[in-house]
């Protein structure tokens, strides 16, 4: 091989190395800010009487290309939620407690 060629195999290497670095760091970082991310939505505070007020997904639904009904448990209660790209509908309520029915009515 020519010294032509070893040097822009290297030059190559050298970018597919540091490519990949980068993209590590990438990776690492989305991982730190998820978990940060959800650290903080996940009851870093509480309420008046110690009661956690956490905000947590429970499932999703979509319904169309880019609508979906949600259900979402905040301070306790659990609510279903209709998202569009226009907004967000709150579709029903459970207070804190009362879980929702899992299986529809026959």
């Amino acid at each position: 091989m020519s010294e032509t060629g070893s040097a822009a195999l290297g030059s190559i290497l050298a970018t597919v190395l540091a490519l990949a670095f980068v993209l590590g760091l990438a990776w690492g970082a989305i991982k730190l800010l998820k978990l940060w991310q959800d650290r903080s939505i996940s009851g870093a505070s509480t309420g008046p009487a110690g009661t956690d007020r956490a905000l947590r997904f429970l499932r999703a639904l979509p319904v169309g290309t880019r609508e979906r009904v949600m259900l979402i448990e905040a301070e306790g209660e659990r609510l279903l939620i209709g998202v569009t790209p226009g907004g967000i509908t709150l579709l029903a309520r459970w207070p804190g407690g009362v879980a929702p029915p899992l299986d529809p009515p026959r």
